[in-house]
């Protein structure tokens, strides 16, 4: 994420404002950590984001639990003790009530490892018993049907959103899935590191099947089968970079002839199961998978569907599960495909688990406490800073047409921006949370958006609504929506609060690596195909579309060239929508700073001219180490590069890199300007 922007408006360019944070006087009653994680024995000429951070890695080994450490982890852990506050103050009330309740009566199940542990597997009993009784692959769908309402997404994956040729209605989106692994390229990809991972997993689900009662024959003849079921559906599974072409992953077919696609399943039947109503139509990613889905269907053996189906379910649930279950998750998906070494603490899990199924809920409290009105307004302030800066550049553009040009600035000026905290919050009174059983809670949770999500259908679309918490640190942009949302969380620096942060540091912080970022996601390689209203609609003349693939080609290329871990290269045409948001988000931010108090004056901050502190701010925000087995997964199944590249990456195409750094000919992140990217 961190993603888009355009416009016709004749939007000033915005001033910094005369409450504007102008310079280091801020911070100065704390040591400037900026100056304290810089590395200077790395030259930033030949690695920046070394340079920039090696100093805060190099006192801050990667912890045990964790397979990445770094800013987002830094925020996490603040957030952490806000939320942790939140829980307890919620169970220290006497007969607590509404969002109180259930905050702290999910709160106390989450934390009953006793209970968890006594009950072990009894939490799924139920439904466990329904899959053994299965004896036809029609009781199978609708087994499968049933256990799509409460998140265990086995065979496929499916779910409600905005109409992508039609923003203003609801749809009902069939997608590839139902794979243990974490795509398609887990099954085939021969490298050493991804055979020993495809080695390891039948072990894994064998070990499940042993805690389920089989003994050890059993549970191999039965990861096996597991495994070449999976791998067949993987056959017929889109790769990564190809799912990211919204209109070959876009066939709307009635649902009375999705027959054509799947002779064997009747989907109008399993549809209402899974609760779809009030549309005739859907929409199908990958045609194709739905094929072989079929094929699967009908050539599997029953216990082979049934023994998939056992594993998907004790998957899903496992972490909230006795412990046995949750280490033999943890083993595997945590330690031998992420490169963890030991689970998070307790408290940290739950946390995750009611983020997942309150979040919102706790979002009301947080925000209360954690983000004023004065910060609300600063970023709001950024964002229109950001909007006019993309308007000047869209302007000057050589290459772009006149007409191109013009609904580029419409675009750019409907976008609507959401900062902080939605203006009204979602209803969880329905949701029954009680202090009997961790995974009840997540189960009825998952319900509970099932039945949020599939009530939406035949509705007008709520453009106010969120589809993160106001405490995330992350932020995205919905080409639906043709909307950029920027939670109270992702503008959060530990140890400081928003008044103590200098303009040259935000701006590279916030301005660049989010504001900017999320909306030249509005114009990326995907985000561009889509108009003002946020329809999958071609708005380009067919020179400019040729001109913007050519230019941004050269950043395919240039990430294509990087070698991420062993012999793994970047996926430049996968991760060209990110790569493309955090060339222009630099440019974008930098442009906004300019036009800053702090800009102006030229006065050095905390040591540094303005526009190097800009340039280490943005490193800031992309401050992790990463250890090598993540790093592997994430090149293979993220369309984001890991953090090193998308400092290293960007940096090398912006001209005021260079003066800042004093890079040189023959200096490792010296590129010639015919080599750069010019596309905004």
């Amino acid at each position: 994420m961190k993603q888009r922007l355009l416009a016709i408006l004749a939007l000033p360019l915005i001033m910094a404002s005369c409450s504007q944070h102008q310079g280091s006087e801020q911070a100065t009653s704390k040591p400037d950590f900026i100056k304290e994680d810089i590395d200077s024995t790395v030259n930033p000429a030949d690695d920046f984001f070394e340079y920039a951070n090696g100093g805060w890695e190099k006192k801050n080994p990667i912890p045990c639990d964790e397979t990445s450490w770094g800013i987002g982890e830094l925020v996490q852990k603040e957030l952490y003790v806000r939320l942790l506050k939140i829980n307890e103050d919620a169970s220290k009330q006497t007969n607590p009530t509404g969002v109180s309740q259930q905050i702290a009566d999910f709160w106390y199940s989450g934390m009953d490892s006793t209970t968890a542990d006594k009950n072990g597997v009894e939490p799924l009993r139920e439904e466990l018993n329904k899959i053994a009784a299965l004896q036809t692959p029609k009781d199978v769908m609708m087994q499968a049907a049933h256990m799509h309402t409460y998140g265990a997404n086995v065979f496929f994956d499916e779910g409600v959103s905005q109409d992508q040729k039609n923003s203003d209605a609801e749809a009902y989106y069939m997608n590839q899935g139902g794979l243990g692994l974490p795509n398609r390229d887990y099954y085939f990809n021969t490298d050493s590191r991804t055979t020993s991972i495809r080695n390891a997993y039948p072990v894994y689900i064998a070990n499940i099947f042993m805690l389920l009662g089989s003994d050890s024959t059993q549970a191999k003849a039965k990861a096996a089968t597991i495994v070449t079921m999976e791998t067949r559906l993987a056959q017929s599974s889109r790769k990564l970079e190809d799912l990211r072409d919204p209109y070959k992953n876009y066939n709307k077919y009635a649902i009375v002839k999705l027959r054509s696609l799947s002779p064997g399943i009747d989907w109008p039947v399993y549809l209402q199961q899974m609760g779809v109503a009030h549309v005739d139509s859907v929409i199908v990613g990958q045609p194709e998978f739905y094929t072989q889905l079929d094929k699967v269907l009908a050539t599997e053996n029953m216990q082979a569907l049934k023994d998939y189906m056992t594993i998907s379910l004790v998957r899903t649930f496992a972490g909230y599960l006795g412990k046995p279950y949750a280490d033999a998750n943890f083993n595997f998906y945590g330690k031998i495909l992420t490169g963890a070494e030991q689970q998070k603490p307790r408290w940290k899990r739950v946390l995750g688990a009611e983020e997942k199924a309150i979040g919102e809920a706790l979002g009301q409290l947080f925000v209360k406490e954690y983000f004023d009105a004065t910060a609300k307004a600063r970023y709001e302030q950024i964002v229109e800073n950001v909007r006019a800066a993309y308007k000047v550049r869209i302007e000057k553009l050589d290459w772009m047409s006149d007409s191109t040009k013009q609904k580029a600035q419409h675009k750019l000026a409907a976008i609507v921006k959401k900062v902080g905290y939605p203006d009204k919050w979602k209803d969880f009174s329905a949701l029954k949370i009680d202090r009997k059983s961790f995974a009840g809670n997540m189960m009825r949770a998952n319900q509970w958006w099932n039945n949020y999500e599939m009530t939406k259908l035949g509705k007008p679309v709520d453009r106010s609504e969120w589809d993160m918490t106001p405490q995330t640190y992350n932020a995205y942009y919905n080409p639906s929506n043709n909307e950029i949302v920027l939670p109270a969380g992702m503008f959060t620096v530990p140890g400081f609060k928003d008044n103590e942060l200098d303009d040259a540091f935000v701006y590279g912080y916030a301005a660049a690596s989010t504001v900017g970022h999320e909306i030249t996601h509005g114009f990326d390689d995907e985000g561009r195909q889509y108009d003002e209203k946020g329809n999958l609609r071609n708005w380009w003349s067919k020179q400019d579309e040729e001109q913007f693939k050519k230019r941004s080609d050269v950043l395919v290329q240039q990430f294509n060239h990087m070698i991420a871990v062993d012999t793994i290269h970047l996926n430049g045409k996968a991760s060209l929508g990110e790569n493309l948001a955090d060339l222009g988000g630099i440019l974008l931010g930098l442009d906004a700073f300019r036009n800053t108090e702090v800009y102006k004056k030229g006065e050095k901050v905390m040591g540094f001219t303005p526009v190097q502190r800009f340039f280490l701010g943005y490193a800031y925000s992309w401050m992790y180490e990463i250890r090598k087995e993540k790093m592997a997964s994430q090149v293979l199944t993220d369309v984001h590069a890991p953090a090193k590249f998308r400092v290293n990456g960007p940096v090398p195409n912006v001209a005021d890199f260079y003066d800042a750094f004093n890079v040189k000919p023959g200096n490792k992140l010296y590129l010639p300007d015919s080599a750069r990217v010019h596309l905004w």
